[in-house]
């Protein structure tokens, strides 16, 4: 689409809705952004604003009409039955997500990672490796940087590396990857996508516009993803950690190895990778294939493996105080998420766990967390729900406070020498924190000023 002069909506004055308004307004289209928030909760993002020649409306969203506008562009954090959204589709407008958006800009080779969990660390791992390649590369998309504001200046040389989310794959129509990257699919979101079907599906999506010449990267231990795998056109790279595959990146006496058309190639060692845990494992061999569909060499990719320490809010050693670790995990925004975390460490943890509702169940957390867990210290709207979970298992060392500070100083109190403080909420952060940026940042502020 050439965007001169074009009539465009943006809803959502969010960062991905104010990078879109700025680029759009930059290549000459007539801009409206809006939200139903009122001009005072939003003063931050109208600040960023100031001097661009877009129309902005809040506390509340226009009505559309084809006559209205030719495009508009929504961001993630909006629900697809939103009112503006839904006139949208009945007045026959293209509703696009930023990702789509940002797509139909770019310029070069786009490597897109999405699934359940993963998505960070997968993401910033791929990115590095170009980088340490000395290969041009822009990271960007969930991971906290909107696309649309890295793209204009790519080149056919580039390789745009995005973390792609389900809720940006709900309105993408022609997006690209050359590769694409599902690390795995279990329940989440299921507040707002509504069955673990239509999740599914939404994560298909990021392979739906590919071609017989492109790649997908799929966690073969993951049933779901090896079910999926049918419906791919592209060639499908499948990684394992559990069985030693035919073709593909498994491992093999504690080594990651890549086997494509007969020919096996030792990456690194197992015990080189700088991030713990088997879940790590998992990202650092998903990485490798689409490395590999990518065309780096097992050398390029090796010296990032083992140099790589992983990215902030996920198992991120905060400090260690009278020789009790605390570590941030406040990117496990959901049970799985957090088990992988517990899987983790073989120290007696003390874990701080609770937040807002996703709809998630605890069962299986519970579980792990009576195998796992010395202390559980639960906070927050899904509080009960976890208590319900863990009182089914027996397990009694429960500690249920009120704010985020009591939590902190709660699980520093019970622990001894020895053991780890971990933040691993298993929940969304929206009932105490802006985004689990947030919560992981005031996570370390407070453990920085334990005594």
């Amino acid at each position: 689409m050439d965007f001169q002069d074009k009539k465009v909506l943006i809803i959502g004055l969010a960062r991905s809705g104010i990078a879109a308004a700025k680029v759009l307004a930059s290549l000459g289209a007539e801009v409206t952004i809006a939200d139903r928030k009122s001009a005072k909760e939003l003063s931050q993002g109208l600040k960023t604003l100031e001097g661009w020649p877009v129309k902005i409306h809040t506390g509340g969203y226009p009505v559309i009409s084809n006559s209205k506008f030719d495009l508009v562009v929504t961001s993630p954090g909006v629900p697809m039955r939103a009112e503006p959204l839904v006139q949208a589709v009945e007045a026959n407008l293209p509703v696009w997500s930023e990702i789509e958006l940002a797509g139909s800009l770019a310029k070069g080779r786009i490597v897109a990672i999405t699934g359940t969990n993963g998505k960070t660390t997968t993401t910033t791992l791929i990115g590095q490796m170009f980088t340490d390649a000395g290969l041009p590369v822009v990271v960007g998309g969930n991971i906290g940087v909107p696309l649309i504001q890295e793209v204009l200046g790519t080149t056919p040389d580039h390789s745009i590396v995005v973390e792609v989310s389900s809720f940006q794959l709900e309105w993408v129509h022609a997006f690209h990857p050359k590769v694409a990257i599902i690390t795995n699919i279990t329940p989440d979101h299921l507040d707002r996508h509504g069955t673990m079907e239509n999740y599914i599906n939404v994560k298909a999506r990021i392979f739906a516009n590919q071609s017989e010449e492109d790649f997908t990267v799929l966690n073969y231990d993951d049933p779901i993803l090896r079910k999926l795998a049918e419906k791919c056109p592209g060639k499908v790279i499948f990684f394992s950690h559990q069985v030693t595959l035919d073709e593909g990146v498994f491992v093999k006496d504690g080594w990651i190895v890549a086997r494509f058309k007969n020919r096996e190639q030792q990456i690194c060692q197992v015990s080189d990778l700088k991030i713990p845990g088997l879940h790590n494992l998992e990202n650092a061999m998903a990485a490798v294939g689409a490395g590999f569909a990518s065309g780096l060499t097992e050398e390029q990719m090796k010296n990032t493996l083992t140099t790589f320490p992983g990215v902030e809010h996920r198992l991120e050693k905060v400090r260690e105080l009278n020789g009790v670790l605390f570590v941030n995990d406040s990117k496990a925004t959901n049970p799985e998420a957090a088990m992988k975390a517990l899987e983790a460490f073989d120290q007696p943890l003390i874990l701080i766990a609770g937040g807002s509702s996703k709809g998630s169940d605890f069962t299986e957390l519970a579980k792990m967390i009576k195998e796992k867990v010395k202390h559980l210290v639960v906070l927050g709207e899904t509080a009960d729900d976890i208590l319900r979970a863990v009182e089914q298992t027996g397990f009694e060392a429960v500690h249920r406070v009120s704010t985020f500070p009591e939590a902190v100083q709660k699980a520093y109190e019970l622990a001894s020498p020895g053991e780890i403080v971990l933040l691993s909420p298993a929940c969304a952060s929206y009932d105490m924190f802006r985004s689990y940026e947030h919560r992981g940042k005031t996570f370390k502020e407070l453990v920085a000023e334990l005594a």
